[in-house]
C-alpha cells in the first residue's frame, strides 16, 4: 500500500512540474479591474491573484463595425479569464464608436473609414500608452505586449501594427505581436523587414465583410463612395512569407465572417500556442499555415 501511495504522490509531483506558465492553466483566481484611460473610455484588466513579476500584456479590441460592440461580452470576459489563468495579463479596451447610427458599408466614403480606423488606433495607443505610465501597479512586460482583435478590431490592431504611426506611444516602442481574427490592412507597403512582428491571422475565405485576400472592404463596388481596397490575411501572409518572417495563417475553408470571433473559443489553444512559441520564446522563424475544411 505504501509502495502504491508513493506512487500516486511521484505522479502527482511530476504532472505538477510538467505545467509550464503562459502554457497551462495554473491560476484559477483572476482580478477584473476597470480603468478610465481617456475622456470616458475605459478598458477592463485580468491578472491572475499570485503571479509574479512583470508578465506579457495582450490587449484584446473588439469588432461591430465602429458602430457597436462592447469591450465586455461574454465570450470576450472567458477569454481574457482563459489567458489570465495562464499568466497572461489581458486589457479588452473600449474605443470611440464612430459610426454609430451610420454604419461601416458601402454609402460612406473612403476616406472617412480611413479616418475612423485611424481614430480607433489612436484610442487604443491611448489605452496602451496609459498603461505602459502606470506600469508600476500593473507589473506589464513593456517587450511583450500583443495586441489582438476581432473585424473592425482586427482592422484596428493591423493598422497600428503595420500602417497607423502613434503620436501618443513612446518613440521606439515596438509590440511584440499581433493576432487578427478576420481582419484586414489599408496597405502592405509599409510591412517590411524592419517593422514586421509575428503576426497570427484567422479568417474564413468567403468572408464577404472583410476580405481574405485583396479585395474591396464590404465588396463595394468601384462607384461607391465606401470603394476601398483591403488586403486580408492570405495577403498579410504572403507578403511576411516573403520576408520570411513568422506568421501562423489559420484559414477556414468556405468560412463566413463569424470566423472574426470564433477563433477564442474554437481555437484558443491555437492562441495559446502562438503567444507561448513566438512571443515568450521568441521563435520567430516559425512559418505556419492551417487549413480547415
Amino acid at each position: 500500500m505504501r509502495s502504491i501511495a508513493l506512487l500516486i504522490l511521484t505522479f502527482v509531483a511530476v504532472s505538477l512540474q510538467a505545467q509550464v506558465q503562459y502554457r497551462d492553466s495554473l491560476y484559477s483566481d483572476i482580478s477584473r479591474t476597470t480603468f478610465t484611460y481617456h475622456d470616458t473610455l475605459q478598458f477592463d484588466f485580468y491578472r491572475a491573484e499570485g503571479v509574479d513579476g512583470n508578465i506579457p500584456l495582450v490587449v484584446y479590441v473588439h469588432g461591430g463595425g465602429f458602430s457597436s460592440g462592447s469591450r465586455d461580452g461574454k465570450t470576450i470576459v472567458d477569454f481574457a479569464t482563459r489567458l489570465a489563468s495562464r499568466g497572461y495579463a489581458v486589457a479588452s479596451v473600449s474605443y470611440t464608436l464612430a459610426m454609430k447610427g451610420t454604419g461601416f458599408g458601402c454609402d460612406v466614403d473612403a476616406a472617412r473609414k480611413i479616418a475612423t480606423i485611424n481614430g480607433a488606433s489612436d484610442d487604443v495607443s491611448m489605452a496602451v500608452k496609459y498603461i505602459l505610465e502606470h506600469n508600476q501597479t500593473m507589473n506589464i512586460d513593456k517587450d511583450r505586449i500583443v495586441i489582438s482583435g476581432s473585424s473592425a478590431g482586427a482592422e484596428v490592431v493591423l493598422n497600428m501594427a503595420y500602417v497607423y504611426e502613434s503620436s501618443v506611444i513612446p518613440s521606439g516602442f515596438r509590440y511584440a505581436g499581433v493576432i487578427s481574427m478576420a481582419g484586414a490592412a489599408i496597405t502592405l507597403d509599409k510591412i517590411n523587414s524592419q517593422t514586421a512582428i509575428p503576426t497570427q491571422l484567422f479568417h474564413g475565405t468567403n468572408d464577404q465583410l472583410v476580405p481574405y485576400d485583396i479585395n474591396p472592404h464590404h465588396f463595394c463596388s468601384a462607384d461607391k463612395p465606401g470603394y476601398l481596397m483591403l488586403y486580408g490575411s492570405a495577403a498579410i501572409a504572403r507578403r511576411l512569407k516573403e520576408l520570411d518572417k513568422a506568421y501562423y495563417l489559420f484559414s477556414v475553408s468556405g468560412g463566413s465572417h463569424s470566423w472574426a470571433g470564433l477563433p477564442m473559443t474554437k481555437c484558443f489553444n491555437d492562441i495559446v500556442d502562438f503567444l507561448y512559441n513566438d512571443i515568450v520564446n521568441v521563435k520567430y522563424s516559425r512559418q505556419t499555415e492551417r487549413l480547415l475544411k
